[in-house]
């Protein structure tokens, strides 16, 4: 039998799930899709796997997702490496993070030139994950009002990125293939529950597309300036929003304030240069604008749980 190109899978199933694709075969050359693989484990759960780099900016609606009457999108995105690609280590990669949507929410997907992006989604049913939940569902009901729209982001962790490895890294003889899949990914999926569980509680209130995008133009401006806080100000007007509205979506969204989020990421980008490019935590912290050194170092091991230089000893 005849193996699907990446493009022919995409489009089959992009229809299935009651997603057809309003883009021609022309367009979706433009989007660089690089590998698409799909574990099917209807009609509890749907795994998809994708890598893409967009030849150009690129974006396209997406409109609800039929193939699960009331379930959830979880999308974990680049937290892994392509196997059996080459890598270029000058490409520009987005902050590793998962995202939670409601499957009938329509959005539009916007792909940056040059920007690799790497997905493991997730669809699944809200009855089987109830299931798994049991007594603790009442904590997340904000994730099963049908009757309103939310949008959940949350950092990634390193129990997540371990089980996504092992998905990723599994022979294609696996016995019990689907077996695997739904165990590590329920794992997964514990795993994003327990840092949800961590958030302070407050009270969830209806978003509309227009505020999503605006909390995402400040969190992309302030991921944008690591150096130096952008002032309040300068936001309130970059979101449309006013003020309040501002601060309590964006911790709704992000589970962090506006300015404990922006130390988050900056320290997230420390721990990133002190391992990755093997610079000292003196080059680091002045790069970042920590111009303390003191500070940055007990910022650091807030955030990251140990010294910036023990960090950057780690294997």
């Amino acid at each position: 039998m005849k193996q699907e190109s990446p493009k022919e899978l995409m489009f089959s199933l992009a229809s299935r799930i009651g997603m057809p694709l309003n883009m021609s075969t022309a367009a979706l050359d433009r989007l660089g899709l690089r590998k698409i693989q799909v574990i099917d484990l209807l009609p509890d759960m749907l795994i998809m796997i994708r890598s893409v780099l967009a030849k150009e900016d690129f974006s396209f609606e997406r409109n609800p997702i039929t193939i699960i009457k009331n379930g959830l999108l979880i999308s974990f995105q680049n937290v892994f490496d392509d196997r059996g690609a080459g890598t270029n280590d000058g490409l520009q990669h987005e902050r590793a993070h998962v995202r939670i949507s409601p499957l009938h929410l329509a959005s539009t997907v916007s792909f940056s030139k040059e920007v690799q992006l790497r997905q493991i989604t997730i669809l699944i049913d809200m009855n089987f994950l109830k299931q798994f939940l049991g007594k603790d569902e009442a904590r997340f009901h904000y994730l099963f009002d049908l009757e309103r729209t939310f949008w959940i982001e949350e950092f990634m962790s390193p129990e997540i990125a371990t089980l996504v490895d092992e998905v990723l890294s599994v022979n294609e003889s696996i016995l019990l293939p689907d077996f695997f899949y739904k165990h590590k990914c329920m794992g997964m999926i514990y795993y994003l529950f327990r840092n949800l569980s961590r958030r302070a509680a407050i009270s969830y209130q209806q978003m509309n597309v227009i505020e999503i995008d605006g909390i995402y133009k400040v969190r992309n401006a302030m991921a944008n300036s690591l150096q130096q806080s952008i002032p309040i100000p300068q936001l309130v007007k970059l979101s449309g929003m006013n003020e309040q509205k501002l601060r309590k979506l964006f911790v709704q969204v992000f589970g962090k304030g506006l300015f404990d989020y922006h130390q988050h990421i900056r320290i997230l980008e420390a721990a990133r240069l002190l391992k990755d490019e093997k610079l000292s935590v003196s080059e680091v912290g002045y790069r970042l604008g920590f111009s303390n050194l003191s500070y940055f170092g007990r910022l650091f091991e807030k955030h990251m749980g140990m010294k910036p230089k023990k960090w950057s000893g780690k294997s």
